[in-house]
C-alpha cells in the first residue's frame, strides 16, 4: 500500500500566535517546505460523528487575503461536496452563496 505523509509546522510567538507556517508532502515533486499565511485541517472522527479542526492564521496575514481565502475554501468545499455525494442541487445553492459571499466581502471572481 502507497503512504504519504503530509508535515505541518508551526512557529509561534511567545503568546502562541502562529509567526510562520509551512507545510511539506512527502508526496510533491518539491521536497521543499512551503510557507503559508492560512490553514484549515478539517478531520472526521467516524467514532463521535463529528468534525476536529485547527485552523490557523500567521499574525500578519492580511484580511483582503483571508477573505479570499474563506471564498476559496467554500468554493473547493462545493466541489469536494458535489464529488462526495452527487447532489448537484445543494451545490448549486452553495455556489449561489459563494457569489453573494464574494459580494459582501468585495472579492472578485477570478
Amino acid at each position: 500500500m502507497k503512504k504519504a505523509e503530509i508535515k505541518l509546522t508551526i512557529e509561534l510567538d511567545d503568546n502562541n500566535v502562529p509567526e510562520n507556517i509551512t507545510w511539506e508532502s512527502s508526496d510533491a515533486e518539491n521536497k521543499e517546505a512551503l510557507a503559508v499565511k492560512s490553514m484549515m485541517l478539517a478531520l472526521w472522527d467516524h467514532n463521535f460523528k463529528n468534525s476536529l479542526r485547527i485552523d490557523l492564521w500567521t499574525k500578519d496575514m492580511p484580511v483582503d487575503e483571508m477573505k479570499r481565502f474563506f471564498y476559496e475554501t467554500l468554493q473547493t468545499m462545493a466541489d469536494s461536496f458535489l464529488r462526495a455525494t452527487g447532489e448537484k442541487n445543494i451545490v448549486e445553492d452553495l455556489r449561489d452563496y459563494c457569489a453573494h459571499f464574494a459580494e459582501k466581502m468585495e472579492i472578485m471572481e477570478k
